[in-house]
């Protein structure tokens, strides 16, 4: 049983405290949001293409936390790992460490695994599906510049982009703004574009990206992965999890 201070009750004084019954509780916004809540882990995941952006907080910089609070991790997780040269990890892994000497560091990337069209979801499509094609990458995420990357990997012959807010829900207008770039892409290179969005950006504005339909629209899929790294594996993590855990 969880006891949560809940401070949106404020006015309710007698469901200030609200008993939950949890098996775990997941937060991936930043834990300095969340100090009152007790903690069993907590997993730090690093993007290893923007690591600290200009080392500001918000909303100055990208950072919820200060740098200091990596002492408080128990796991560092450097994801898109792959995208980044061998001696940027070892760079990172060098400053982490002098925050916390004991850290253990995992790397992570994001696997693709195959593409779906929107017209019809049941479908799946090689990564080959890009190859030599003129792309629109068009995204609402977080960080759009490691699933640009990714796209231009694949062979595509040429990768423009859009890039909205993180969490953004497309309208009417975005999707006028999108069919204006892929006319002006259709004329520029002679071929007809398609566009490719992540399963995140589909899942939240199915119904927009029908407007679309004189293109091609591809979600792209994909799965976490962990890379083998100075013997640490994805396998050692789970440990790691699961002693801290005591599960």
């Amino acid at each position: 049983m969880l006891f949560m201070q809940n401070p949106f009750l404020k006015r309710a004084r007698k469901f200030d405290t609200i008993p939950i019954k949890l098996g775990l509780l997941y937060s991936t916004m930043g834990c300095r949001q969340h100090l009152r809540i007790l903690r069993d882990l907590e997993i730090v995941m690093v993007n290893a293409l923007m690591p600290w952006g200009n080392r500001h907080l918000l909303p100055l910089g990208p950072l919820r936390e200060p740098f200091t609070a990596l002492n408080r991790a128990d796991i560092i997780v450097i994801h898109h790992a792959d995208l980044v040269h061998e001696n940027d990890i070892e760079a990172l892994e060098s400053t982490i460490r002098k925050a916390e000497r004991n850290l253990p560091i995992f790397l992570t990337k994001m696997a693709p695994i195959h593409f779906f069209p929107c017209r019809d979801i049941s479908c799946k499509m090689s990564l080959r599906a890009v190859e030599n094609m003129t792309v629109l990458c068009l995204s609402g995420i977080g960080f759009a510049g490691s699933f640009i990357q990714r796209i231009r990997k694949m062979g595509a012959a040429y990768v423009d982009h859009i890039d909205f807010s993180d969490h953004h829900l497309f309208e009417n207008k975005d999707i006028e703004m999108v069919r204006a770039r892929l006319q002006a892409l259709e004329s520029e290179f002679g071929t007809k574009p398609i566009v490719v969005i992540t399963e995140k950006d589909y899942d939240r504005s199915p119904e927009a990206l029908q407007h679309l339909n004189h293109y091609e629209v591809l979600v792209f899929c994909s799965r976490l992965q962990f890379l083998v790294y100075k013997g640490r594996t994805e396998e050692r993590f789970k440990k790691i999890v699961r002693e801290r855990l005591s599960i």
